[in-house]
């Protein structure tokens, strides 16, 4: 698929005025010292981030822009992908995508990725929704993994979420191959767990140091509320770049210890094990963590994380540098760190307001985040990290 205006066209939509019109912006800032009170400073001890609009809600008829995924290619572009909505999870929704290769300066028009040919139907679990709408098309949930062996870019997305397909790009992220479905893969969960619903990432995925290919995902028996509930979180893997993918073991299911697990991320540690970061709606308000050997069987049973505290939504976690590369080893988390709500009472386990939004950095491979820096204090939601080859740190956030 081609980032020229030739073969990709934006059609103008339109939604309810009345919705939130929501933005995403990039922020990109240096990790070079640390100050006074647990920030981070940039190269010239200043205080000041480096933040450029990406995806402005009204732009080309999108009244809302949600759901970031971010990657830096191996050669420093950066790509940046989210969701176009006419109105909310089911209404008519694109998926599109910018890159820049100046730093996150500038950026790309903005260019329509997933479109896979054919008529489509809606999923039937959310037709049973007041106001869902059948004619209206969703994409969701884009999930880019940069591939740390070859230099490719993959991309996988779901459509309806109820189906899941795949892309690759060789040449940088300029073009990408076509939709290729992946369904089958999913499938093979059914008789576990007989899912209605299914959902990548989103944000980004992990190349393991043995060329593993690894996405979150949850799935859900849409018998919940908004159909997206209850839920089970889980991974999907390729071993062989992308041409095949397979299931991993569902990691924890609908209920205790975790209630609703799904938007999760993913890390691989300095002894080579991989760390899920998982939200729920779990009575702590907090993060849940697990680790498995392979990142696709033997987790181990999921714990809170007591500093890191949710109020119920997506958030990022990579890998800022190793031992074989730098002094120590360090990780870095982003989600809007915020237990307030401020309209309506607070309930354990229940959603607070989404402001705040902080990255953490970890010396202990995610045991303790003694460091941090808010880069948003008001509101602020989803969130993707990613890190350039020169060591500059990025965020693509909702604002």
């Amino acid at each position: 698929m081609m980032w020229n205006n030739a073969n990709r066209n934006i059609t103008p939509l339109t939604g309810n005025p009345l919705m939130l019109r929501q933005s995403l912006v990039v922020t990109a800032f240096t990790l070079l010292t640390l100050v006074a009170g647990g920030k981070f400073s940039g190269a010239a001890g200043a205080d000041e981030l480096s933040k450029v609009p990406v995806f402005s809600a009204g732009e080309s008829g999108y009244p809302t822009f949600r759901i970031p995924a971010l990657t830096a290619t191996r050669s420093g572009a950066l790509l940046a992908f989210c969701e176009a909505r006419t109105g909310g999870d089911w209404s008519r929704i694109d998926i599109v995508g910018r890159r820049s290769t100046d730093g996150g300066a500038t950026w790309s028009p903005l260019r329509k990725i997933a479109d896979v040919p054919g008529a489509h139907a809606k999923n039937p679990a959310a037709l049973r929704q007041r106001g869902v709408q059948p004619d209206e098309i969703t994409y969701n949930n884009p999930l880019v993994i940069a591939d740390r062996t070859n230099g490719a870019v993959h991309l996988l997305f779901c459509l309806e979420y109820a189906r899941c397909f795949y892309q690759r790009s060789d040449d940088d992220g300029q073009t990408y191959s076509a939709p290729v479905e992946i369904t089958a893969t999913f499938d093979q969960y059914r008789p576990e767990y007989d899912w209605k619903v299914l959902a990548t990432g989103p944000g980004h995925g992990v190349c393991l140091a043995s060329g593993r290919l690894l996405a979150p995902v949850w799935l859900s028996t849409a018998t919940g509320k908004n159909v997206h509930h209850p839920s089970v979180i889980t991974t999907v893997y390729s071993d062989d770049a992308g041409q095949t993918w397979q299931r991993g073991a569902i990691i924890t299911g609908e209920r205790e210890p975790l209630i609703d697990p799904n938007e999760s991320q993913a890390v691989q540690l300095a002894d080579g094990r991989v760390l899920f970061n998982i939200r729920s709606e779990s009575p702590p308000n907090r993060r849940a963590v697990a680790t498995s050997p392979t990142g696709i069987d033997a987790w181990s049973v999921p714990t809170f994380d007591e500093a890191l505290v949710d109020p119920i939504c997506m958030a990022s976690l990579c890998r800022l540098t190793t031992t074989a590369d730098s002094d120590r080893n360090r990780l870095l988390f982003s989600n809007p760190a915020n237990l307030e709500r401020a309209q309506g009472a607070v309930t354990p386990g229940g959603s607070r307001d989404r402001k705040n939004l902080t990255v953490r950095l970890s010396y202990d491979e995610g045991k303790t985040w003694p460091v941090s820096r808010v880069l948003e204090a008001g509101p602020s939601g989803y969130s993707d990290l990613a890190v350039a080859p020169d060591g500059t740190i990025y965020c693509l956030y909702e604002h």
